[in-house]
């Protein structure tokens, strides 16, 4: 059996989707959907469309820069769509695609998990401060 390289073991580990691995295309994607802002993006198209104004509002402390950078990073990765409707004044909604709906479960969970574990987190936090 010949020796391999590391490179070539590292171009290996690449082709099989190694996300520990930084050129990894899944770790990209990790480090997408593990974003504040996907996270509450994505759980508040949950419930069905919304206009960009409606998300600003929905979604406390983003800037319209990032809520717009997250917005076209979604789209392009397929997780969710924007439909301009001809209108007066033009009409753009934000919705998930059947991809973005898959993806759902799991960062609803995550979302939901910090909820009811914010006051143990915390306490933690508290405690680890005064130590």
């Amino acid at each position: 059996m010949p020796t391999r390289t590391a490179d070539e073991r590292r171009a290996e580990a690449r082709r099989a989707y190694d996300a520990y691995l930084a050129e990894c295309p899944a770790r990209q994607l990790l480090d997408r959907i593990a974003d504040k802002w996907v996270t509450l993006v994505l759980n508040a198209l949950a419930d069905g469309p919304r206009r960009y104004a409606e998300l600003h509002r929905k979604i406390a402390g983003v800037s319209q820069k990032m809520l717009t950078q997250t917005l076209r990073a979604l789209e392009r990765d397929g997780l969710v769509s924007r439909t301009v409707t001809a209108s007066v004044p033009v009409r753009v909604d934000y919705a998930l695609t059947p991809l973005g709906v898959s993806l759902l479960p799991v960062v609803a969970a995550v979302k939901e998990w910090a909820d009811g574990h914010i006051e143990e987190v915390a306490a933690a936090r508290a405690a680890y401060d005064e130590g």
